[in-house]
């Protein structure tokens, strides 16, 4: 008999990837473990399952493919959290710019204070 890789797909609650363990027929499936082998006839099962079983236009909840498939889709996974940054990392951000607004970016050299000097407001006086 045929076997295929079943798991749940990754928890994404804003793609309404909300299930983290299902059981069937004894199988307990965890979200954290990654691929399962299963025969054919389970594999067809879970396919057709969804993440919230009550509504029909909920997302699938299992990917279920062949082994190739599946490397596929873990080396894509492995690329989407590559390309995320960690939270020591540095991320340039920058705020976004009004009509008409002026920053120290607009002023002349001169005018931009350095090590402590008071840089002078529209009227001429220092702040």
């Amino acid at each position: 008999m045929d076997t295929l890789l079943v798991r749940l797909k990754p928890h994404d609650p804003r793609r309404g990837h909300v299930l983290r363990r299902y059981t069937y027929r004894g199988i307990k499936f965890h979200e954290e473990r990654g691929w399962y082998r299963v025969e054919k006839p389970v594999a067809d099962y879970l396919r057709a399952v969804r993440q919230v079983a009550s509504d029909q236009h909920s997302p699938l909840a299992f990917d279920v493919c062949t082994d190739d498939e599946a490397k596929g889709l873990d080396a894509k996974d492995k690329e989407a959290s590559a390309t995320r940054k960690a939270a020591t990392d540095e991320i340039k951000v920058s705020a976004a710019r009004t009509e008409n607004a002026v920053t120290t970016e607009d002023l002349p050299d001169a005018a931009v204070a350095s090590g402590g000097n008071k840089v002078p407001d529209r009227k001429g006086r220092g702040k």
